[in-house]
């Protein structure tokens, strides 16, 4: 019995080894979010995850969001979030927040869990280096049908403009594992927050990365069934939109994953973070896990 699992987990390596020699040398861009972020098996799990990929040749680059992290500071420090859209209201004391708890307390956290398990870790929000430059967002709201849609300015949220990959370079040919705050610049020198799913796929774009991960808490895309659907294309996620079918939180992740492969990601994942090694899971099996999105479907 013990000989049969020595043989079982070699098994397990074989199956790995043609995406190991795949992605040697290649960049994997890993947007961290949701329960893979609180839970502290899951968390652990997730450092040795990106350990493992850089010390085989891969370089990962992670991209970390907060939302619930900044919302209850916000509650303890007695502000009310307001949402529109399902973007946050952030005003002048809002963003001191948001960037204390992103780059000062979330940031640092995951740099630290990297390095306690063994791997080299450099923290970055999109303000060092000017990584991320960032133009001011603001939100559309459909008017009646005879007038034009309203304009909602929402305060200190933007969008990514451009990407300094020059910062990212550096950090991973020393040997260490870019971790980023979706927090970027405006050319008026001033902090916003990004939506992190955004930042991602700008970054994975920028960076021509092999593929781009997104984690998330549920097991990847559903039909208008409930039921898990393991590939699409952006063609067919267009139509799910239009019937309501992809709508709410998800509707952000897949234009995230618009950006990528608009910029020439070849393959992006949307995952269910709650699994233990999700990310090993999807690179390295034959099945992989979750939502694989491609641009067209290849004949």
């Amino acid at each position: 019995m013990h000989m049969e699992k020595l043989i079982e987990k070699a098994s397990v390596l074989m199956e790995s080894l043609p995406y190991i020699k795949n992605f040697y040398g290649k960049t994997i861009v890993i947007k961290y979010g949701g329960h893979a972020m609180v839970d502290d098996e899951l968390k652990k799990n997730f450092a040795l995850d990106v350990i493992l990929m850089k010390y085989i040749g891969i370089n990962p680059v992670i991209v970390h969001g907060g939302g619930p992290q900044i919302g209850e500071t916000l509650k303890r420090m007695g502000k009310v979030s307001e949402f529109v859209n399902g973007m946050r209201v952030t005003d002048k004391d809002t963003m001191s927040i948001v960037e204390m708890v992103l780059v000062g307390k979330v940031n640092k956290e995951i740099v630290g869990l990297i390095h306690q398990n063994g791997g080299k870790a450099v923290g970055l929000s999109g303000r060092d280096g000017q990584l991320i430059r960032a133009k001011k967002h603001y939100v559309s709201k459909p008017g009646p049908a005879d007038q034009r849609p309203e304009i909602i300015d929402i305060g200190m949220v933007g969008t990514v403009e451009a990407v300094n990959v020059e910062v990212l370079n550096h950090v991973g040919n020393g040997g260490f594992i870019p971790v980023i705050a979706p927090v970027g610049e405006g050319a008026d020198g001033k902090a916003y927050n990004i939506n992190a799913d955004f930042v991602a796929g700008a970054i994975a774009a920028k960076l021509q990365a092999a593929k781009m991960v997104l984690l998330t808490d549920i097991q990847g895309v559903q039909g208008a069934d409930g039921n898990l659907i393991t590939s699409l294309t952006l063609p067919r996620i267009d139509e799910m939109i239009a019937e309501g079918v992809i709508h709410g939180g998800m509707i952000p992740k897949v234009e995230a994953c618009r950006i990528a492969l608009d910029g020439g990601v070849n393959k992006v994942h949307i995952i269910d973070g709650r699994v233990l090694h999700s990310v090993l899971l999807e690179i390295f099996t034959d099945h992989g896990i979750g939502t694989q999105i491609v641009r067209e479907a290849r004949s």
